[in-house]
């Protein structure tokens, strides 16, 4: 194969790999979520990661919204950031799984940095809550602040939308709830499925003890049957 011909095999692969590098890089920008679990109801961690500073300010703060529907999160201690928990007072009181009496949710929960983050350098925050019973997408706005600006990573694309926003908020799908375990219908329905089994084995043992009665009397019946023989014949 020729050098030219190479070259023209060469030219469209470079330009196509310049153009998925344009494409990705923007993306790997981006403040990220990745959750550990996703159906709706579940418990789950949610891991944030920051990748790059403020047009290559260091990042100071990393301030993370939790969105209406979610009264109660638990941030992950980290050694490098002292972290805070917002409140802010519902507008009428809920009450919770347990019964408790819900005045206030926790509204955000904000990292300060004890030495800010260099530009190209990455760090992850985590923050376990209860996932809602809805599916559909959840976004969890993030206000990085640097050490000069800040990006509000606050854009949600329209339903529909084929271009990603240029701050995408963190987002992931909520799927469909899991069958419940244990403690509920799930429970009931594998002690459903035990019983009949249950039942097998006690039909077993019934039909183990009437073979063994069966047999009980077999034996006896020879034994009578060998005894009046005997008797005859000294007879």
């Amino acid at each position: 194969m020729s050098r030219r011909t190479l070259a023209r095999l060469g030219a469209p692969a470079a330009a196509a790999a310049g153009i998925t590098f344009l494409v990705a890089a923007p993306a790997s920008a981006h403040v990220t979520v990745t959750p550990t679990e996703t159906a709706a109801g579940a418990y789950t961690v949610l891991t944030f990661s920051n990748g790059h500073g403020c047009e290559g300010s260091p990042t100071k703060q990393i301030t993370i919204q939790v969105p209406e529907g979610i009264n109660d999160v638990t941030p992950t201690r980290q050694p490098f950031y002292d972290v805070k928990v917002v409140t802010e007072k519902l507008a009428e009181p809920l009450e919770d799984a347990h019964g408790n009496k819900l005045t206030e949710r926790d509204s955000s929960v904000v990292y300060t940095a004890k030495t800010p983050l260099p530009d190209g350098q990455r760090d992850a925050f985590e923050v376990s809550l209860q996932l809602p019973e809805e599916e559909g997408t959840l976004a969890f706005p993030v206000i990085q602040t640097c050490v000069k600006g800040e990006t509000a990573w606050v854009e949600e694309a329209p339903e529909g939308a084929t271009e990603e926003p240029e701050n995408p908020a963190p987002s992931f799908e909520v799927t469909a709830a899991e069958a419940e375990d244990g403690h509920g219908h799930g429970a009931e329905e594998s002690a459903e499925k035990a019983e009949p089994a249950a039942a097998e084995v006690e039909d077993g043992d019934s039909n183990v003890w009437g073979a063994v009665g069966a047999g009980a009397g077999i034996l006896g019946l020879i034994a009578g049957t060998t005894a009046l023989a005997l008797g005859r014949r000294k007879a």
